[in-house]
């Protein structure tokens, strides 16, 4: 961020003088170092604890570059992990991961402070985390709000503003902060009644649970009030950002609970929601290929339960299997009719805001979110790498010391100060530590409680529809019920000044939804010649809070005494996570959300009538609430061998959320899958260094050289050409290293750089090599705007590769398809001749016999399968076909000839691609190469900076759990 002239301008706005901050006598009793705590547990959070910098800390970094205590003291065992894999051992672990046991011990106690009688919040001399201690429940959460205030108070207060779509009016008005408003108000359009009416209907939708988390939540906002009116009179408690703005804190009300709730939940736990766009796509292969072929080419694509998908668990769990053609309600719009509807206008500052424009006629992406270096452009880029996280847990039998162990967290961007904060919580009804997100952190939300641990990722499941509202009356009425409603029109009015952080002119904007009783418009056109609103319908709105429910009990050690029971608890969560859990003797999984049951025979991938009549089941229009689907049906398992998610698909037959498009046959998850597979293999016993070391040394992989290679080099074949021999040594030389994008020297420069380089130059040349002459320009485009190619996106601003959304699975069943058809008769033998037609002559390509497609090749590998000693000889001479084959070969048509020689020619091409073109811009202009380009780069909401630091693809918050008793309650 520019934080010009700071320094200066908090001088002056605040006083010279400070008086010391009061500390107060305790009255809360403090427990003992470990008490209530079984032991095994230990986490990182990077880059610190502390994220509060008055002025004086300002200064003193301005001058000395020395930050403040705590500010950045846990980056060093977060970033140094990646150098001790491979040959991390246990004995180690404690170098990469801190003690997080209940409590402080007594000669490592830094500060106590009872900010009022029924709370005291002990602080420890080594990390600053803070430990809250509540002799009643409401100082228990009046301690939470205090602590979150006194170490996030400006970046919540950013939070609170995006969460209202008012980041503009309260940072400034940057193409950044503006496009971060849209995004918001297009997804969680709340008037203040509306926000209120989510914690006065609490009670009335879940009885004295809702009144408990009601309570709780004015109790919290009491904490953060408390701090923040004595930051007021106090400046050595005030953040100095806000001098930089131009601001001060006002007080905090339950509905900025709630509103960050809807911020929260919006990018990390929702999913689907792109009906529209997926009909867009769908149309374009027909164009290409013609009804019925067209919509099989759009379902290989789709792959929404690709068999060789690696999922969680192995037992199916059917979801969404309704055909995507099923007819009943479907509103699929007329071709050519769709105008995109954003909630704003557009974006004329600068040719980066100009591109972000685009993302209300298509998803999010790097390119087209300004960069700008606002606090907007921060977090939308954190929204698109929230889906990092991962976890791995091992069952007891297979452990060294017989007891399950866990490696796991949540991957939420990186931030400074961390958008997550640490804390460590004790008071009637609670006992636990970890992260939890600022301004709503009542809860642990990440962490351990007595003798158990949980913890996330995000899922992505569909709790995201689109209803096609029949218009009636003019463009702002609709029929739902044979009545002809009202939309209701929501406005949020932004005003920005120009201040020392954001110089951008005065100006203001309005920015305006339509809301119906499904949801919100996100576009409009006609079906059948009839005009209508898409709106997006999220089963969390008007819920952005309900999740609160199942933290109360993960955090209760009087309710978590089970796999079973943190099973019943993570049910109530709302948003839509994989909950890991662990303790002594068991490991779970279960992956919470509200789910809609759709009416039955529609498609789960289409736009839906919003007459009335298909709604989802149970839905309420005045509570809005549904009959969700029942727990037992969510995908879940307790004590398998071992379980990874890395936002893979959860289960077989869970079909994958429209805008996630595809879960296909290779997945990152497979990376660490298949380290944990090696140590286990043969009954061996495996150690917590061990499961690290799958997590991190997966960090480093780069998913195409490991899962791709082989299948690309075997069709690549032996070229001539001393350029492509060259290209094809380097790829084969970084394989056999293990394909990792990492420099364990610290020399500056990665193992295999030049194949790295190759690899980040040949992939866009590869897949439009592969797919586009036999998809066209249209469909290939189309496909392109659902699903990013990607991998890291050279040509913009620096990124961090994830390896999580691509078309890797396209390339490799595909290729697979290919050498099996190939395989079974060889390519057809064609010429062109000349034919006669009614306006003359024309040349045609003849061939002389048919090839067989991958489908009937299958099918007649299943009508002569014959004795099984002819099955094997069978399975020996020729390739299997993929389970779940393309209804086509797409590359080169089918002809291995035609494909090898369009891969060849692209990484001819992909040699000639300097680093400067796809490496050389923001702070790695002067250093084009991917070890600067990878890196992790964070988000600034601070006036102190933090530098990038070496890519590693893993969680942000993490824990490693070795649980080896259980306590009594």
């Amino acid at each position: 961020m520019n934080w010009a002239a700071r320094v200066h301008m908090a001088v002056g706005l605040l006083a010279a003088t400070f008086a010391a901050a009061t500390v107060s006598v305790a009255s809360a009793d403090v427990a003992p170092y470990g008490l209530n705590d079984a032991g095994g547990f230990r986490n990182v959070l990077p880059p610190g604890e502390a994220g509060v910098d008055n002025v004086l800390q300002l200064g003193s970094y301005e001058l000395t570059h020395q930050t403040p205590p705590h500010f950045d003291d846990q980056l060093p065992l977060y970033e140094n992990l990646l150098y001790a894999s491979p040959a991390l051992t246990d004995a180690q672990i404690p170098t990469y991961f801190k003690d997080a046991t209940f409590g402080v011990k007594p000669d490592d106690v830094a500060s106590v402070q009872s900010p009022q009688p029924d709370v005291t919040i002990v602080r420890d001399k080594q990390w600053g985390v803070p430990h809250i201690y509540g002799t009643t429940r409401a100082g228990t959460m009046f301690g939470t709000g205090y602590a979150a205030a006194a170490d996030r108070l400006f970046l919540m207060d950013v939070l609170r503003h995006a969460a209202r779509a008012q980041l503009s009016s309260f940072v400034g008005g940057s193409a950044g902060n503006r496009e971060m408003d849209r995004t918001q108000w297009s997804i969680a359009p709340y008037s203040e009644a509306d926000l209120q009416s989510q914690i006065d209907n609490a009670p009335v939708i879940y009885g004295a649970q809702g009144e408990q988390v009601v309570a709780d939540v004015h109790a919290f906002v009491a904490g953060i009030n408390a701090y923040v009116t004595s930051a007021l009179t106090n400046p050595t408690l005030l953040p100095a950002e806000y001098a930089a703005i131009a601001k001060l804190p006002s007080l905090w009300t339950p509905t900025d609970v709630i509103a960050e709730a809807s911020l929260i939940g919006g990018i990390f736990g929702k999913g689907g929601g792109e009906e529209v766009r997926s009909a867009l796509a769908l149309q374009a292969f027909e164009r290409r290929f013609g009804g019925a072929s067209g919509r099989s080419a759009w379902s290989d694509f789709r792959s929404k339960n690709d068999p060789e998908s690696p999922t969680t668990v192995a037992a199916a769990f059917p979801y969404e299997t309704t055909s995507p053609f099923a007819r009943s309600g479907l509103a699929l719009p007329d071709p050519g009719s769709v105008t995109f509807t954003p909630v704003g206008p557009p974006i004329a500052q600068s040719a980066s805001a100009a591109r972000a424009q685009s993302a209300a006629a298509h998803p999010l992406t790097l390119a087209s979110i300004p960069h700008d270096g606002s606090i907007g452009s921060g977090l939308l880029r954190a929204a698109l790498s929230q889906s990092d996280s991962n976890w791995e847990l091992v069952a007891a039998r297979h452990s060294a010391d017989g007891h399950p162990l866990a490696v796991m967290g949540p991957q939420v961007g990186y931030y400074r100060p961390q958008i997550l904060m640490e804390e460590d919580v004790h008071g009637p009804g609670i006992d636990a530590r970890g992260a939890a997100f600022p301004g709503v952190n009542l809860y642990v939300e990440l962490g351990h409680g007595r003798d158990y641990a949980w913890s996330a990722t995000t899922s992505n499941t569909d709790n995201v529809d689109t209803f096609a509202e029949v218009l009636c009356q003019d463009d702002f009425h609709y029929l739902y019920k044979s009545q002809c409603l009202p939309m209701e029109r929501l406005d949020r009015i932004n005003a920005w000044v120009p201040n020392a952080d954001d110089m951008t002119s005065p100006g203001s904007e309005t920015l305006t939804a339509y809301r119906t009783v499904h949801g919100i418009v996100y576009a409009r056109g006609t079906v059948g010649g009839q005009t209508v609103a898409f709106v997006s319908a999220r089963t969390t709105y008007f819920h952005e809070a309900d999740s609160a429910l199942g933290f109360v009990e993960l955090n209760d050690p009087s309710f978590i005494t089970s796999p079973q029971r943190f099973q019943e608890a993570a049910a109530k969560i709302n948003f839509g996570f994989n909950w890991a859990y662990v303790d002594a003797s068991h490991i779970a999984y279960f992956q919470s959300g509200y789910l809609p049951q759709r009416a039955a025979g529609t498609s789960p991938d289409f736009p839906i009538l919003g007459t009335g009549q298909y709604d989802w089941k149970g839905f309420d229009t005045t509570l809005r609430t549904i009959e969700q689907l029942p727990p037992a049906a969510h995908p879940q398992a307790i004590d398998p061998d071992y379980m990874v998610s890395w936002n893979n698909k959860p289960a077989p037959e869970f079909s994958a959320a429209d805008d996630r498009y595809a879960y296909s046959s290779v997945y990152r998850s497979q990376l660490i899958e298949d380290h944990i597979q090696q140590d286990v293999a043969g009954g061996k016993r495996i150690t917590a260094a061990q499961v690290v070391s799958a997590m991190d040394e997966a960090a480093s992989e780069d998913l195409r050289i490991v899962k791709l290679w082989p299948i690309l080099r075997q069709i690549l074949g032996t070229p001539r050409d001393p350029a492509l021999i060259h290209a094809i040594a380097l790829l084969d030389q970084w394989y056999a290293a293990g394909g990792h994008r990492r420099d364990l020297t610290r020399s500056g420069v990665d193992a295999n750089n030049a194949a790295i380089e190759l690899m980040d130059a040949w992939w866009p040349k590869l897949l439009n090599a592969e797919f586009r002459p036999t998809l066209g320009a249209d469909t290939f485009s189309a496909l392109e705007n659902f699903i990013p190619f990607g991998s890291a996106t050279t040509g913009t601003a620096p990124n961090a590769p994830d390896f999580e959304v691509g078309w890797y699975g396209f390339v490799s069943k595909d290729l697979r398809d290919l050498i099996a058809v190939n395989s079974r008769g060889g390519p057809p033998r064609c010429r062109t001749v000349t034919r006669y037609v009614k306006r003359g002559r024309k040349r045609v390509r003849v061939c002389s016999r048919r090839r067989a497609s991958v489908a009937s090749v299958a099918a007649s590998d299943r009508r002569h399968r014959g004795s099984a000693r002819r099955r094997h000889a069978r399975r020996r001479l020729l390739p299997p076909i993929p389970a779940g084959a393309y209804s086509r070969v797409y590359c080169g048509g089918g002809s291995l000839t035609a494909c090898r020689s369009l891969l060849q020619q692209s990484l001819l091409a992909a040699t000639t691609v300097s680093p400067k073109a796809m490496y050389g811009f923001g702070y790695c202009a002067a250093n084009p190469q991917p070890s600067c380009f990878d890196q992790n780069s964070s988000t600034i909401a601070s006036a102190i900076s933090i530098a990038p630091f070496p890519f590693q693809n893993r969680p942000t918050f993490q824990q490693v759990v070795q649980v080896t008793q259980q306590l009594p309650r």
